[in-house]
């Protein structure tokens, strides 16, 4: 029998300290090679600790809440030799990827074990059609870290799948983007009631009802969605007059990036209003289309095309800025801004620019999943070259997003919903959006801001153009 310290392992990326935030062993406890010891916090990633060794745990030596510097030894194991594993060096946690570029820390990351997501139900489509954050109800939200119980997590919560519709009906379902107008909502009249008691916006609720009908589950569903982003109550003022929170780990780095950026970069950004009837539209057809079956399909990814199609006629958006050269990416990583208990991140769909729509709602999806169950990894969050930011689930129409570090543009979509406008002279109802784009004035002129945006604007009016 021997006794084991478990230091504190270098956790990559140039850190040199981390925090205990949750320890997942006691004394006395038997544990075996590989099992989560601790769960820590870096600057860049929220981390589980396997342990090297078989055996018994002893003394956990530093308590919840302390920070300490690699090497630290953190927790005694007693062990047999046939129960250590010595020829393996401690485990080196976290990915090797270059640090990201982007504003924040990276989502948890468990290259040891795989982290286990709190259990939950099915969350609904978004109200607005596009994303940033979670719209998963809280009870249905990983909550790694005991203070942020409840909080929302990453951008895009998914819905169920879609029911397979007719295949007489959907023969032709995605032949062309150019359709005609849409249809009346199928909802019984009590139905309608409740959508109306609960503020649910019939027209955003995907019906999963047998003849295509909105049923009670869906407005419930959507009305627990959508009440994640609003205070429902006003809580009572707590007894104590003020709340002191430490500035560290990934609120740290998120208030060091926002600075650099915003104090390196001069902004400058341009807002447009777009009519996005025929994307809300073309985002219906694709969700009744049997080859879009089970995928995810919301207006952001006719945004997510519009803005490769737009950087392909506009390169110097997706450049970046260096003393000695301007650096232009002849490639697409998209960065989606995503809202987490931890603070914001911005994983990206690595070369998005040769993916097919089909494709790039998967990989929408895959990194909706993965930041929910709080799996994102350094290496999804560096190479960024673009980035979008969806605050239309906050049911906001705009905003002056700020870059992310290392790209020269960001695209801030705002919520969708219907407005007066005016169409052939006669003001109609149309589904609405503002977009907003900020970019770096030392590699975008305004000239160039204007043509990109423009062009993603003409995408969300006629998705057609993306078959040219």
């Amino acid at each position: 029998m021997s006794v084991s310290k478990f230091t504190l392992p270098d956790v990559g990326e140039g850190l040199t300290e981390a925090e205990i935030v949750q320890w997942r062993v006691a004394p006395g406890d038997t544990i075996g090679i590989n099992q989560v010891l601790v769960e820590i916090e870096t600057a860049k990633s929220l981390v589980e600790l396997p342990s090297p060794y078989a055996g018994v745990v002893g003394e956990i030596l530093i308590t919840e809440g302390t920070t300490v510097d690699v090497g630290t030894p953190i927790i005694t194991i007693t062990t047999d030799a046939a129960g250590a594993a010595p020829e393996e060096p401690t485990p080196s946690v976290g990915a090797s990827a270059a640090d990201s570029p982007a504003p924040a820390a990276p989502a948890p990351a468990s290259p040891a074990a795989p982290a286990t997501p709190a259990a939950g139900g099915a969350a609904a489509d978004d109200a607005s059609g596009a994303m940033l954050v979670g719209r998963g109800s809280a009870a249905s939200m990983p909550t790694r870290r005991r203070r942020h119980v409840g909080s929302p997590v990453a951008h895009e919560t998914l819905s169920a799948p879609a029911p397979k519709a007719d295949p007489a009906r959907t023969a032709t379902t995605v032949a062309s983007p150019v359709i005609a107008s849409v249809g009346p909502v199928v909802a019984k009249p009590p139905i309608r009631k409740l959508a109306k008691d609960l503020g649910v916006d019939l027209a955003t609720v995907t019906p999963t009802g047998p003849i295509g009908d909105v049923t009670r589950e869906d407005v419930l569903r959507e009305a627990s969605q959508v009440s994640v982003f609003r205070n429902i109550e006003t809580p009572e003022w707590p007894s104590d007059r003020e709340e002191r929170i430490p500035v560290k780990g990934v609120r740290k780095a998120i208030a060091q990036a926002m600075v650099s950026s915003a104090f390196t970069a001069p902004h400058v950004s341009l807002f447009v209003d777009v009519d996005a009837t025929r994307t809300m539209e073309f985002v219906k057809r694709l969700k009744t289309s049997t080859d879009f079956a089970g995928v995810k399909v919301s207006p952001l990814l006719i945004m997510a095309k519009a803005m490769i199609w737009a950087v392909r006629r506009n390169p110097m958006v997706n450049s970046t800025f260096t003393n000695e050269e301007i650096i232009v990416r002849h490639y697409v990583n998209l960065g989606i801004a995503a809202a987490t208990p931890r603070g914001l991140i911005v994983p990206n769909v690595k070369d998005a620019h040769e993916m097919t729509l089909l494709q790039l709602a998967r990989a929408l999806e895959q990194l909706t999943l993965t930041a929910r169950e709080g799996k994102t990894s350094p290496a999804e969050m560096a190479g960024g070259t673009i980035t979008i930011t969806n605050i239309g689930v906050f049911g906001m129409d705009t905003g002056t997003p700020i870059l992310n570090s290392g790209e020269a543009g960001i695209v801030a979509l705002g919520t969708i919903k219907q407005k007066p406008w005016v169409v052939d002279g006669e003001v109609r109802a149309r589904y609405v959006t503002t977009i907003g784009a900020s970019f770096d004035h030392r590699v975008v002129d305004g000239d160039v801001a204007s043509r990109f945006l423009a062009d993603v604007a003409s995408i969300i009016e006629e998705p057609a153009l993306l078959l040219e």
